[in-house]
């Protein structure tokens, strides 16, 4: 038989439970699949599909506000927990890891340089501190979490800088892009000659990749100074 893993949902006490193939009900959690026609092995609900036992109609339609498995399997899916195999929590676990990672070294300072630690520092720092990772909650939301784990081992400060950034005519549109998908902006200025000035706040850490990205948007040609 394929493999198949289990979708569970618990509401008011009560347990309800569908069979569902692994790789198919990730990706529909994920949102990378709409159709469930894929996901279920069968429109059975179960109460405790180890032991085959199911629910009453009147149990689903107090719980889900319907008897209809077909609803109460998709209403199962999208607010209940899937069982990962092995292999999809390993493979879960490191990308979220990896998002820790660099969520941390491009937001956190070391207050003594005010520079960022590499993400090979805080990935090590994690490791001696054990923290934890969880593979189906999202990597922004264990950050905090983590921060206080590590700074045992590391020291972490999250500071903002404020940069004052011009930029030539005819690179000011592209970099206005990037400018916007990089911090917060203001005090923008928009000179008669087509250039732009403008404020541009970002946590410290991200400060080497902005530059860079600046770089290679206006050709080395921006002007880039902390601001006053």
């Amino acid at each position: 038989m394929a493999e198949t893993s289990i979708a569970r949902y618990v509401r008011e006490g009560e347990k309800f439970e569908i069979i569902v193939r692994p790789d198919p009900a990730l990706e529909y959690k994920l949102g990378k699949r709409a159709d469930l026609s894929k996901v279920l092995v069968s429109d059975d609900v179960y109460s405790d599909s180890g032991k085959g036992t199911k629910p009453p109609a009147e149990k689903l339609q107090k719980a889900f506000g319907t008897s209809d498995h077909a609803e109460v399997a998709r209403i199962i899916m999208e607010k209940g927990e899937l069982n990962l195999t092995t292999e999809q929590r390993r493979k879960m676990t490191e990308e979220k890891r990896r998002r820790i990672v660099t969520i941390i070294s491009q937001t956190y300072v070391d207050p003594k340089t005010h520079l960022p630690h590499p993400p090979l520092r805080v990935e090590q720092a994690m490791k001696d501190a054990r923290a934890q990772v969880e593979p189906q909650r999202g990597a922004e939301e264990q950050v905090p979490a983590v921060v206080d784990k590590i700074r045992g081992i590391i020291a972490l400060k999250s500071e903002n800088v404020r940069l004052e950034v011009v930029v030539p005519a005819q690179f000011a549109s592209k970099s206005y892009a990037v400018l916007k998908s990089a911090g917060t902006l203001s005090g923008e200025e928009w000179r008669s000659d087509g250039s732009l000035k403008a404020i541009l706040e970002i946590p410290a850490a991200s400060r080497p990749g902005v530059i860079d990205r600046l770089g290679s948007a206006t050709r080395g040609s921006a002007s880039v100074e902390v601001a006053k």
